[in-house]
């Protein structure tokens, strides 16, 4: 026994839970899952906070600020939000409500099943298809829905439409399959015709794959990418939410839904001579509540105009866009920002320096 030393194991278990789901998916199909789930997402930041000085977060889609510290468990020392410096109005963001038929558009639970709004979907489609000459990126909020979309699609020859003028290439959930479908999309824009992307707001393709150039001139989000809210993990996430940090259930649920569709939008801006629509094709979209919680850059190019629209409005909206866009690109090495935005950043820089301590930093 003199060779053997006691064995101490120490878990802890707080953040963390342990759930057997028997109906993990949204199918209803039996298929018992056991998942070691974390609940905080603090506990990822935690050693980075405790053990470097000074941190920044940044990024195009990093809205709303003020729910980061929460979720994250750290204090602010600044806070500060910075227009786009683009010098031409190269965003055109629209907010889709109602199809022609004034029938009002969303992928609600009460709406899913409604042929009327798959039709109205589908018609948007097919007319942002004929009037863009490159690439379209359509986000669905799930597999399901997009599976019972496509169906319907076939069905009323939405499908064969979008075919006379586009390829369609669909995400799905094999890596293998979905990597071949983005090189054919992509190579099918390099030859001149363009394509027609389908694909899951919170899969592969909306988590680290650019749509710049000419791959992505319009991105369409068909409804808004709520989290399934049966999920097991889900629901234990929120009552730790609740309970640790005081986060009401759809303030999250608004905060990530927003932030996922912000990141959808954002993948056809990569640099200041791309140029792309934004369709965001809900009628929840036009709330408060949600369209606030866009990222600055995209609110501040949303007209008053840009909202509560039909198809027919947005498509001809578009067409306008598209041949302003057309002219003859100069790159003035100027921004477009006022004089009230550009008094805000230089006293929000001289606090920076205040706070950092540096003479020279700017």
């Amino acid at each position: 026994m003199e060779d053997y030393s006691s064995l101490n194991i120490e878990i802890i278990f707080k953040g963390f839970i342990i759930i057997c789901d028997p109906y993990p998916e949204a199918t209803g199909i039996y298929d018992p899952l056991i998942q070691f789930a974390c609940l905080d997402s603090s506990i990822a930041m935690k050693t980075v906070i405790t053990n470097i000085k000074s941190i920044i977060l940044t990024s195009g889609t990093i809205t709303p600020l003020e729910l980061y510290p929460k979720l994250l468990n750290f204090k602010t020392v600044l806070t500060a939000s910075f227009p786009m410096s683009f010098d031409r109005n190269c965003v055109c963001p629209l907010i889709v409500t109602k199809g022609s038929d004034l029938i009002p558009l969303s992928s609600q639970f009460s709406l899913r099943n409604d042929l009327s709004v798959i039709k109205n979907y589908g018609i948007l489609l097919v007319d942002m298809c004929k009037c863009i000459p490159d690439g379209i990126v359509a986000y669905f909020p799930s597999y399901i829905y997009m599976e019972q979309v496509i169906s319907s699609w076939y069905e009323l020859g939405v499908i064969a439409n979008i075919l006379e003028y586009k390829l369609i290439f669909i995400e799905t959930k094999d890596i293998v399959s979905t990597t071949i479908a983005l090189h054919n999309f992509k190579k099918a824009c390099d030859l001149g015709k363009g394509a027609v992307f389908l694909s899951i707001c919170r899969g592969k393709i909306a988590e680290g794959i650019d749509f710049d150039k000419h791959y992505g001139k319009c991105v369409i989000l068909f409804g808004i990418p709520y989290q399934y809210t049966l999920s097991k993990i889900l629901k234990s996430r929120l009552d730790f939410l609740k309970e640790t940090y005081n986060i009401q259930e759809n303030e999250f649920l608004t905060f990530d839904a927003m932030r996922q569709a912000s990141q959808c939008v954002g993948r056809i801006i990569r640099n200041k001579k791309d140029y792309g629509i934004m369709i965001f094709s809900d009628i929840r979209y036009a709330k408060h509540d949600k369209k606030n919680k866009l990222p600055p850059w995209i609110i501040k190019c949303m007209d008053i105009s840009n909202i509560n629209l039909t198809v027919t409005t947005a498509v001809d909206i578009s067409k306008q866009f598209l041949l302003n866009m057309s002219q003859e690109y100069r790159e003035t090495g100027q921004t477009k920002i006022s004089p009230l935005m550009l008094k805000n950043q230089v006293k929000c820089w001289t606090m920076v320096k205040s706070i950092l301590n540096m003479d020279d930093f700017i």
